[in-house]
């Protein structure tokens, strides 16, 4: 393929892969293009964005903005947008001279919006994917140039399922570049009959309800981790506070034995419809364990209970 002059949009860790794959392809990046810096971590020092870290790392032109669509760009053949967050006016879009495509990280028409990723896993699917797709007025709802897929394994967290997906995209974009290219790219409208939306994540939606069944409860889990982030408090008999956990993964088990939310003699947590084991947790400011290994410093016994915090 020709060497092309692209706008990369993007903020977030998810497009570093596919940045990385067009610099080793040749291609020239007249701009990267990222939302500001912005306050992090315990000291809310002002962060840039794992894109805008990586391009000021290669030397790349940067442009840090709120509004892309007050900005100058410069002449460029595509702009690619990925985790970018920002809503992008038709004379962006149509700036370059191939137009604007947007690599988004679910088999579309399902899960358009923010959180692909997570929705996939908390609503049971058993395949997830990307999609490359034209930028449209309605969110993700362009004309699909291509799209690929991969299994999602039976304990796999919304986090490592990100890393698979942004590695997976990479060589799919380089696809869909060059058959722009060469003019044999093929754009196939969306399917609106069957499009789902995937909202943002909050700590509200990683609350867990163990009155709700243990399959459900235990995709939730999965689907909530690393960000927001399933976290529990242990409480004893008495209800009286041991310890504050987020899980990480668990998997359903058979009939319950104890009432919803409490830990059975075998370790597991019931639910409305059966049992929850946890299989992987997090303590606070700890690294994720296995229960076993928790069990060995904390107190994990039958007849405690498990409360779901914000």
């Amino acid at each position: 393929m020709s060497r092309l002059k692209l706008i990369f949009s993007g903020s977030g860790e998810f497009g570093l892969p596919t940045l990385r794959a067009l610099l080793e392809a040749g291609h020239e990046i007249v701009q990267v293009t990222s939302q500001p810096d912005r306050p992090a971590g315990r000291g809310r020092t002002l962060t840039p964005t794992p894109i805008a870290a990586f391009a000021a790392s290669q030397n790349l032109p940067l442009l840090k903005t709120a509004n892309i669509n007050t900005e100058p760009l410069p002449p460029a053949d595509v702009m690619l947008v990925i985790a970018f967050g920002q809503k992008i006016g038709e004379t962006a879009v149509h700036h370059s001279r191939l137009g604007s495509v947007n690599l988004h990280a679910s088999i579309l028409p399902k899960y358009r919006g923010a959180a692909p990723i997570n929705w996939a896993i908390i609503r049971g699917e058993r395949v997830a994917g990307n999609s490359v797709i034209r930028l449209a007025p309605k969110m993700d709802a362009g004309a699909v140039l291509g799209q690929s897929s991969l299994e999602i394994g039976e304990l796999e967290t919304a986090g490592e399922l990100h890393d698979r997906l942004a590695v997976d995209g990479a060589p799919l974009v380089l696809k869909v570049l060059s058959q722009l290219v060469d003019g044999t790219a093929i754009e196939t409208p969306q399917d609106e009959s069957q499009a789902t939306i995937a909202p943002k994540m909050s700590r509200d939606s990683s609350k867990l309800d163990f009155s709700r069944r243990a399959e459900e409860l235990a995709r939730q889990i999965r689907g909530m981790y690393p960000w927001p982030g399933c976290r529990v408090r242990l409480v004893d008999v008495d209800s009286k506070e041991l310890t504050r956990v987020t899980l990480v993964r668990a998997r359903p088990d058979a009939e319950a034995r104890t009432a919803p939310g409490t830990i059975d003699a075998d370790g597991l947590i019931s639910t409305s419809d059966g049992r929850l084991e946890i299989v992987e947790l997090q303590p606070e400011g700890k690294r994720p364990m296995s229960l076993t290994a928790f069990r060995n410093g904390h107190r994990w016994d039958a007849k405690m209970g498990v409360e779901s915090v914000g």
